[in-house]
């Protein structure tokens, strides 16, 4: 798109990198510059007039016209006027002015005149870097229909937005947007966010591209994969073989299976090598546990801080924490990282780069337990490929209920059966330490009653240097563990059937979603109890009866606006001015249908 001189001065000004985001400028009101024979009081209208008298008091001007469109003299009042004001009301000139008209027994007044040089139109009106006029001349100017369908977008749509800027009498008649309107903008709003993002997509050659297979593999599990891990594994077997890099997201629920999709890659990928990423050596070990039981005919290795420097060509899966990052490591054709969300951008692209041979890259999948809604997932595919796994291989048994100071009893009661059941209990605090700033015990302060109280007490927190052996610790021998949400992510605690959310309304729906998950993990009957000292709250209400990750994060949309997908920035803000992504799944699919 070649901009003239004037046109990349304006945009630079406005902000604006196209004739799409300058059509997303819309006027914040229009002011009617068209003659009337009628006169409608309490509204902004356009006198063609003659002046016939000034009378100047101290704090005002009184001017008295000769309406020529009404047929009868009108008042006009200029409140505190400032020195031009007074220029532009000259006795026996005759121009258009243009006010508010107010009548009152039969006497009508214009309060604070200003005169028009041009009649005729609907003028909108703008609130931007460039002055209302200058940016009416400038859009009347360069924002065309033909301009907008260049850029790609929908002609419907880009007709309907121009209509906003080129208004006709009905934009007058109502203070809300139309549905098409509103439609046009968010559709706008969508295309150019998608579209920014597929330009951020780079397509590489491939380390290895195969022909994998894994149906075999599956066949000696001793359980039967879920249909969506399935496909999940049929999306990367699909990416194996093409000739660009794949970069995939599979994302799950809690205790949705990812594992098994990581464990299907890597023998899908055998002795081309795969690499993965965990967040924490409790994780990594898990994984390597799994590795070792389900992959047998693969070499893996475990590296974490502690493991002995070697050589890693001789394996073909390579299991790790961040230590990964401070090794030599062979080229491998296969790269993935658990739980992304714990580490940085700048961490998984190093590991990306420490693999790469050449040119050639490394397909790359990245797994998160943190459910997104569909319809940012959708939004997402637009730089990367995404695969959902909705379903758990077995249906979770988990009571869920917010209780308060009163039902403590009830709470003990709950806990001294559960343990003589041999099951465990978790007990998450807000804080480590005593806050003036939260209404709510900290571990520090609570853990002395529950020590004092119970046997087998184990305590830990994000600052514990300990906490992974704490952790393997209470998964062995612990009857109940007191913790900050350390817990959110990690081990998998089989014993586990209560979790109780100390302070539960502080927390974001799905991170009370990832502590209630950690309950229940085999089939075992949970139970998750969300401790508020609020007498009501719809969120934790809608929270108690949803149990889907995915609803769940559509909820936290419905509470908490979207953040910024493409900066990574602004978690809790509104990337969005129109768009809503928990009502607007619809317009998403139409404009990922019209750019991918």
């Amino acid at each position: 798109m070649e901009l003239t001189k004037e046109q990349q001065t304006k945009f630079e000004k406005l902000g604006v990198g196209s004739f799409c985001e300058l059509a997303l400028l819309i006027p914040h009101s229009y002011e009617d510059y068209r003659l009337h024979k009628k006169l409608t009081p309490h509204s902004n209208q356009l006198i063609d007039a003659t002046v016939e008298s000034v009378i100047r008091a101290p704090n005002t001007i009184q001017i008295t016209f000769y309406a020529h469109n009404f047929g009868h003299a009108i008042t006009g009042v200029l409140f505190r006027p400032k020195p031009y004001m007074t220029h532009q009301f000259v006795v026996g000139s005759r121009d258009y002015y243009f006010g508010m008209i107010e009548c009152k027994a039969g006497y009508c007044s214009m309060s604070m005149p200003k005169k028009i040089t041009q009649a005729g139109a609907i003028t909108p009106k703008y609130k931007l870097a460039l002055r209302s006029d200058a940016m009416a001349r400038f859009v009347s100017k360069n924002l065309t229909h033909e301009r907008l369908v260049a850029e790609g977008l929908n002609a419907k749509v880009a007709h309907d937005i121009l209509r906003l800027h080129f208004p006709s009498s009905e934009s007058l008649d109502s203070k809300e947007l139309s549905q098409s309107a509103l439609y046009a903008l968010k559709y706008t709003e969508l295309f150019l966010y998608m579209k920014q993002l597929s330009s951020k997509r780079r397509y590489f050659e491939p380390i290895k591209s195969i022909k994998a297979t894994y149906s075999k593999w599956v066949k000696t599990l001793p359980f039967k994969l879920t249909n969506e891990q399935l496909q999940a594994i049929e999306d990367v077997k699909s990416d194996f073989a093409k000739e660009v890099a794949a970069k995939r997201m599979v994302v799950g629920d809690v205790g949705s299976g990812k594992t098994m999709v990581i464990l299907a890659a890597a023998f899908m990928m055998g002795k081309n090598r795969a690499v993965l990423m965990a967040p924490t050596t409790l994780l990594a070990n898990q994984l390597f546990e799994e590795a070792g039981k389900f992959l047998p005919s693969l070499k893996s290795v475990l590296v974490t801080n502690k493991s002995k420097k070697e050589d890693l060509s001789a394996y073909d899966f390579i299991i790790g924490t961040h230590a990964l990052l401070y090794r030599e490591l062979p080229s491998a054709a296969l790269v993935m990282v658990d739980e992304q969300h714990r580490f940085g951008t700048l961490q998984r692209n190093m590991l990306e780069k420490l693999v790469t041979s050449g040119e050639k890259k490394p397909h790359y999948f990245q797994f998160s337990a943190t459910p997104i809604p569909r319809t940012q997932a959708m939004i997402e595919t637009a730089h990367i490929d995404v695969s959902l796994i909705t379903s758990t291989p077995f249906v979770k048994d988990i009571t869920s209920k917010v209780i308060h100071k009163s039902d403590f009893g009830n709470l003990l009661a709950h806990i001294k059966g559960e343990l003589f059941k041999n099951n465990q209990v978790l007990l998450v605090y807000p804080l480590v330490e005593q806050s003036e700033a939260i209404a709510y015990q900290s571990i520090e302060e609570a853990r002395g009653y529950w020590e004092k109280n119970f046997d087998d007490v184990y305590v830990t927190h994000g600052k514990d240097k300990d906490k992974e052996r704490v952790l393997l610790d209470f998964r062995e021998n612990g009857k109940i563990l007191v913790a900050t949400t350390v817990v959110e992510v990690g081990i998998s605690l089989p014993r586990l059937s209560t979790v109780v959310i100390v302070g539960a309304e502080r927390l974001g729906l799905s991170t009370l979603h990832q502590l209630r998950g950690r309950v229940s993990r085999t089939g075992l009957k949970g139970y998750c109890y969300l401790y508020s000292n609020q007498e009501n709250s719809k969120r934790l209400d809608e929270f108690v009866n949803t149990t889907s990750g995915f609803d769940i994060a559509n909820l936290d949309l419905k509470f908490r606006k979207s953040g910024d997908l493409l900066k990574g920035v602004n978690q809790s803000g509104t990337q969005f001015k129109w768009v809503d992504l928990a009502e607007d799944a619809e317009i998403v699919k139409s404009v990922k249908d019209a750019i991918l």
